[in-house]
């Protein structure tokens, strides 16, 4: 399998090869480092040729990297059901870039897209409906950044007295950021039963 994805590997470097930065064969998958410019026709290469036939999309997903510049490291998972073979696509985008949609040419993109920018703020230039998909309407920030609160900005709750769902800001009492890390076996005082008779 590994040779097989090697040779494959060498053949989309020798096709693409604008297109591939790096890459690397773990786990019974190859990733590829690709370049962002040449995203699309390298994905209608891996979907058309005869060698790839990738015709399923799997997932697309993102890394928050704050620290870096560029940021994020948008994921791509391809399976080819004829050749057997599954590749991941990998490339960095900075926050301001605009990562070109794939859903001309797998409509399965669609929701994926939205996930990734509802998850992350990444923006995908020419989606046909780009707008939240899991968060609500008008929820602030990106629930997937490192650098989003785990609390959240707003909670929501149902007030019985308006009858209707309130939003209103997080407010946690400060004893509940408090923890006591310290051991229940510490400064206990024990009373060790009695040895047992033994027996004559």
């Amino acid at each position: 399998m590994s040779e097989a994805l090697q040779e494959l590997a060498a053949l989309i470097a020798l096709k693409q090869p604008e297109a591939v930065h790096s890459s690397a064969v773990a786990f019974g998958e190859l990733t590829l480092v690709v370049n962002l410019a040449n995203l699309e026709a390298l994905v209608e290469f891996l979907r058309d040729d005869p060698a790839c036939r990738f015709s399923s999309l799997v997932d697309i997903t993102a890394i928050d990297h704050p620290e870096r510049s560029p940021r994020f490291d948008v994921v791509y998972h391809f399976l080819s059901m004829y050749q057997n073979h599954r590749i991941r696509l990998k490339m960095a985008v900075r926050e301001d870039e605009m990562v070109p949609s794939l859903t001309t040419i797998y409509p399965a993109a669609n929701w994926f897209e939205r996930e990734v920018f509802d998850m992350f703020g990444i923006l995908f230039s020419g989606h046909p409906d780009l707008r939240r998909i899991l968060t609500d309407y008008g929820f602030r920030g990106y629930p997937l950044r490192k650098d989003f609160p785990t609390t959240g900005y707003t909670e929501v709750r149902y007030d019985e007295a308006l009858k209707r769902v309130v939003y209103e800001p997080v407010s946690l009492v400060q004893e509940y950021r408090q923890f006591d890390f310290m051991s229940p076996w510490e400064g206990a005082q024990y009373v060790l039963p009695a040895p047992e008779k033994a027996p004559r």
